[in-house]
């Protein structure tokens, strides 16, 4: 992978081969809030996809500067170095205002552009029902211009052709609601958090003197890591990451999808 370089508002891996970024298309892009949301929460299906061959990238919405610990350069650093653990063919930062997203026309035309540059055939984010405003919001936005994209008169001035409809997976992080499917990760363990702990202004040091947070609490990654093994157990399997979709799925081979291991207690 080339050298991760950062611009003023955007931190962006190159992909593997050299075009231009603009015309640089994707199979998976995962759209969050904040730098450390995609590897807490779906860094292990990125993991696996890149590891099937599909190319992968990440969208942070905002830079972070609203965050507890740490400052909005020390994160741009982190997050290119998740970036490259993760095996990201790209990411790039959108710089929306933390703490202050919402679904503004220039917050969807920012989605949009993006979806018409790279063409990402599915889209992870977060639930529309998360208690944080800024991830409900980023669900609303995604959704909205993931549509507002297949409009050929939607954004005449970005230029940029209409793109087909991607697929849209909600990740399942803080409310108890039932998955869709589940991801089997069991292979992707360790990479996960390490990509996680790459964040490390975020979470627990001993030596740190800012502020305690929940997620720099000591045993917030070892949560992270139960929670793993607890979805990978419904599916009968090390670890999962749990996924909905407000769409009902079109399944090709019933077979295929029903003989996969599971957990009848589940």
């Amino acid at each position: 992978m080339h050298r991760p370089h950062l611009t003023k508002r955007v931190a962006s891996v190159k992909p593997q081969v050299v075009m231009d970024e603009s015309q640089f298309e994707l199979d998976a892009l995962a759209i969050f809030s904040h730098p450390d949301d995609a590897e807490l929460s779906v860094s292990g299906t990125l993991l696996r996809l890149k590891a099937l061959g599909y190319r992968t990238g990440v969208l942070d919405m905002t830079r972070g500067e609203m965050g507890t610990r740490g400052t909005p350069e020390l994160r741009a650093e982190e997050s290119v170095a998740a970036a490259r653990i993760m095996k990201l063919d790209l990411r790039l930062n959108l710089g929306q205002p933390d703490g202050h997203i919402w679904p503004t026309e220039e917050a969807r035309t920012a989605v949009v552009r993006v979806l018409r540059a790279h063409k990402p055939r599915v889209l992870l984010t977060t639930h529309w029902d998360d208690p944080h405003p800024d991830h409900a919001n980023t669900c609303r936005i995604v959704r909205e211009a993931a549509r507002l994209g297949t409009m050929a008169r939607y954004d005449e001035a970005g230029k940029q052709p209409p793109v087909r409809m991607p697929a849209i997976m909600h990740s399942l992080f803080s409310r108890r609601v039932v998955p869709s499917f589940i991801v089997d990760v069991s292979d992707f363990v360790e990479e996960k958090m390490a990509a996680i702990k790459a964040h490390a202004s975020q979470f627990y040091r001993p030596e740190s003197n800012e502020p305690v947070t929940r997620i720099s609490q000591p045993g917030f990654l070892d949560q992270m890591e139960y929670r793993m093994r607890y979805f990978g157990s419904l599916i009968g399997v090390a670890a999962g990451e749990p996924f909905f979709v407000r769409e009902a799925l079109n399944v090709d081979d019933p077979m295929a999808l029903l003989t996969r291991p599971m957990n009848i207690y589940s």
